[in-house]
C-alpha cells in the first residue's frame, strides 16, 4: 500500500467570537506543509495551539476560512458531505479515550465498520481474526473493553481503524491516557502498522517523548502557526525557536537545572553547557585544552541517538590557564552552541 500525501496550502481558520465585541479567534494562520506519502508526522504543541483543528481539516470535519487541503493532489476543502464521507473511508481515527463500544466485545468493536460498509459476515470474521492478529490480541477478541487494560483498547482501537484498509491514520492524543510502558508498546504498534502497511501516520500530541519515539518529521505549534518544522532529529538536536526549545528540554534533560548549577558553581573552574553533534568539535577541543594545561572534566549531560544520529549536551568544568580555557571557548564558538554557566 501507499499512503496518502497530504498538503496543506495557505491554510487558515478563524472562528467567530461568542462574546460581544471580542475579537474572532484565530485557531490556525497561514499553513503551509506537505507530508510525503507513508511519513508518520508528529505535530506537538501546547493546549490551544491548534494542531487538532488542523486534524480536523484532514477528514473534513471542520472547514478552513481560507487556504486548500490536498489528499493525493484533490482539494477536499468544499466537498459535499457524500463526496467526503467517501475520503473518510480511506482514513484510520486513533483517539484518546479509545471510544470503544461497551456494548461489544472486542472483536464486535473492529467488526462494527465492516458490518456498516456492508461486508459480507465470511470476509468480516476473517478480517476480524486477521487484525486481532496483527495487534497481537488473538486470545482477546471475546473480551468485552472492561476485561481490557488500557494498553489492550487501545490496540483493539487500531485494530478498528485499520479494519477498511486505510492509506492514511491519524491518532489524536492516542497515549495520553497510557502509563510509559504502555505507550511504548502502542507506538512500536503504529511504528509497525507504518512499516508493514505503508501507511501515512499523523500523530497530534503534546508529549515530544512521542515524537521522539516515532515521528519521521515534526512541526511545533503555537497560536495556530507552525513555529518550526523539520526531521525529529533536527528539532531535538538544534531547536530554534523558543517553543520548541521548551518540548526538547522535557525530553532530554541534559543540561543542569538551577539549583544543579548552584552547586556546580560552588566549586572551582569554569562551566561550559556544550551543543554535542557530529560535527561540533569538542573531543578535538577538549584535547587541545589538556595539552595547554587546562584540566577538563564532565560533570552533566546526556548523548542519545535518533534517526541513526547522536547529539546530546554536556556540561564541562575546566580549571587551568585563563588563556586555555579561553581558546576552548574560542574554538567551540565557531562550530557549535557553548554556553557559559555564571555565577
Amino acid at each position: 500500500m501507499i499512503g496518502t500525501q497530504i498538503e496543506f496550502k495557505n491554510l487558515s481558520k478563524t472562528f467567530p467570537s461568542r462574546k460581544k465585541g471580542a475579537e474572532n479567534v484565530v485557531a490556525l494562520s497561514d499553513i503551509n506543509l506537505t507530508v510525503a506519502p507513508g511519513e508518520i508526522i508528529g505535530i506537538i504543541g501546547y493546549s490551544g495551539a491548534g494542531k487538532s483543528t488542523l486534524v480536523r481539516m484532514i477528514n473534513g470535519l471542520d472547514t478552513p476560512t481560507s487556504g486548500e487541503v490536498l489528499l493525493d493532489g484533490t482539494n477536499i476543502v468544499g466537498m459535499k458531505e457524500k463526496e467526503l464521507r467517501a475520503v473518510r473511508r480511506n482514513i484510520g481515527m486513533i483517539f484518546q479515550q479509545f471510544n470503544l463500544m461497551n456494548s461489544r466485545t472486542a472483536a464486535g468493536n473492529i467488526d462494527y465498520p465492516l458490518k456498516l460498509a456492508g461486508i459480507p459476515k465470511d470476509e468480516r470474521d476473517e478480517r476480524v481474526a486477521e487484525l486481532l492478529d496483527f495487534v497481537g490480541l488473538s486470545d482477546r477478541g471475546s473480551n468485552y473493553p472492561e476485561q481490557l487494560s488500557g494498553g489492550q483498547k487501545q490496540r483493539v482501537g487500531i485494530a478498528r481503524a485499520l479494519a477498511s484498509n486505510p492509506a492514511l491514520l491519524l491518532a489524536d492524543e492516542a497515549t495520553s491516557a497510557l502509563d510509559p510502558e504502555t505507550t511504548h508498546e502502542v507506538l512500536h504498534l503504529l511504528r509497525k502498522v507504518n512499516q508493514d502497511l505503508g501507511i501515512t501516520i499523523v500523530v497530534i500530541t503534546h508529549e515530544m517523548e512521542v515524537v521522539r519515539a516515532i515521528a519521521d518529521k515534526v512541526a511545533v505549534m503555537e497560536n495556530g502557526k507552525i513555529m518550526e518544522y523539520g526531521t525529529t532529529y533536527e528539532v531535538f538536536s538544534n531547536p530554534k525557536t523558543v517553543v520548541a526549545q521548551k518540548f526538547v528540554a522535557t525530553s532530554l534533560r541534559n543540561t543542569p537545572d538551577t539549583i544543579e548549577s548552584e552547586e556546580l558553581l560552588s566549586h572551582e573552574g569554569r562551566l561550559f553547557t556544550i551543543n554535542l553533534t557530529e560535527e561540533s568539535g569538542f573531543f578535538a577541543a577538549a584535547a587541545e585544552a589538556r595539552s595547554n594545561g587546562a584540566s577538563i572534566g564532565i560533570v552533566h549531560g546526556g548523548v542519545t541517538t535518533l534517526q541513526r544520529h547522536s547529539f546530546g549536551k554536556v556540561t564541562v568544568r575546566l580549571t587551568g590557564p585563563k588563556s586555555a580555557i579561553d581558546d576552548f571557548h574560542n574554538r567551540l564558538q565557531r562550530t557549535t552552541d557553548i554556553k557559559e554557566i555564571l555565577r
